[in-house]
């Protein structure tokens, strides 16, 4: 039995961060209703690229049911507060006050419904001072500051996934799992709020640690750690990069003698500690560099690799497709056809029973069914 059987969750849904925690939820045997307009989730049209469908809905939909509801009028209003009644978790990313003007913000459902989990996904939180600033991931991304931090010394960079929007479904799914082990002890719900920006201030913490207390926040490196060194890419023979990254005195010395094969370097002040090699990162990057790039990327490697230096290749995506870690899942589109996607990340190593192929709904393909349930 999967760890969240008999759980209804309910999700008035959008885009990415929400419709992402429900699928995690949806994967540990919830029940999710999904919630959509007429007109359905937006992130239905965000391309085509999932043969003929959404990449961002047929990753975050699968298994559940949808129903297209206007609440704003008596009578889906009056069939939302049947399902929710009976709900476990109602979950919402609409704009900051939006379900509470149509009869089911937070404070008023958990009145009604003392058992009832619910999350509120925003933007920026409630605040006034923010809660107007419309909030879509690549702009979260700048405002949080994280696009200074990103890219090359002389390009800003946005990471190149939705990143805030990941890690706030990220977090909902983990808030949502603590609030039902309190329900179990308490017998009562309670109410959540993730904000996306929070959560990318929560991950900016180093950065800006550094920013008010230490030399000044970390500058824009590219394909450097900022500080650390050596933990960069190097370029070999026929041009291909490796990163490698040193952790410690111990595999600075072997990496010296095994890969640079180099009676001197690790006798050099100017590379005797992490701290010395960060300020003198140029000399010591020319100097890895007049090594790396006589050697094929295959020697180089078997180098690391025999000293036990960490290192990884710079991939393309097509690479991601071929890569001996990447595991694998059948799902299946609303237009019924089969992809074969990344795996979700949880392993439940002692579950012996094979994944079963979920599909994302079409839009209100529940609708019927759903609003005779609960009529």
């Amino acid at each position: 039995m999967k760890p969240l059987t008999g759980i209804l969750v309910v999700s008035v849904e959008q885009a990415l961060a929400a419709p992402l925690c429900t699928a995690r939820l949806a994967d540990a045997g919830a029940r999710v209703i999904k919630i959509e307009r007429s007109e359905g989730d937006f992130a239905r049209g965000y391309d085509k690229a999932a043969k003929g469908s959404s990449s961002y809905f047929a990753w975050t939909n699968q298994g559940k049911e949808s129903i297209a509801l206007n609440f704003r009028e008596a009578e889906d209003a009056a069939l939302l507060d049947r399902v929710l009644s009976q709900a476990d978790v109602f979950i919402q990313n609409l704009a900051p006050g939006a379900m509470a003007r149509a009869g089911f913000g937070s404070a008023e459902l958990r009145e009604k419904y003392p058992q009832l989990i619910t999350v509120d996904i925003t933007g920026y939180g409630e605040s006034e001072a923010v809660s107007h600033l419309k909030a879509y991931d690549f702009l979260i991304q700048a405002e949080a500051g994280l696009t200074a931090i990103s890219g090359g010394e002389n390009e800003l960079g946005r990471i190149g996934v939705s990143i805030c929007d990941i890690g706030a479904g990220m977090t909902c799914h983990a808030a949502v799992l603590e609030a039902l082990l309190r329900r179990e002890k308490t017998g009562q719900g309670t109410a959540i709020a993730v904000s996306l920006f929070d959560v990318a201030a929560d991950w900016m913490s180093v950065p800006l640690i550094h920013a008010e207390h230490g030399k000044g926040a970390p500058k824009r490196v590219g394909l450097r750690h900022p500080s650390m060194a050596p933990y960069g890419a190097f370029e070999t023979s026929e041009g291909a990069l490796t990163i490698l990254s040193i952790q410690n005195e111990r595999e600075w010395q072997r990496f010296c003698q095994e890969v640079l094969r180099s009676n001197t370097a690790g006798a050099d002040p100017r590379f005797e500690s992490n701290n010395s090699r960060v300020q003198n990162r140029d000399a010591l990057e020319e100097m890895i560099t007049a090594v790396s790039i006589q050697l094929t990327q295959q020697d180089f490697r078997d180098r690391l690799a025999n000293a036990n230096i960490a290192f990884g290749g710079v991939n393309s995506v097509d690479d991601l497709g071929g890569h001996p870690a990447l595991r694998r899942r059948s799902v299946s589109t609303e237009g019924g056809e089969t992809l074969d996607i990344p795996a979700a990340p949880i392993r439940w190593l002692e579950d012996d029973a094979a994944p079963v192929m979920a599909s994302a709904p079409a839009i209100d393909q529940h609708g019927s069914a759903i609003r005779a349930e609960f009529a």
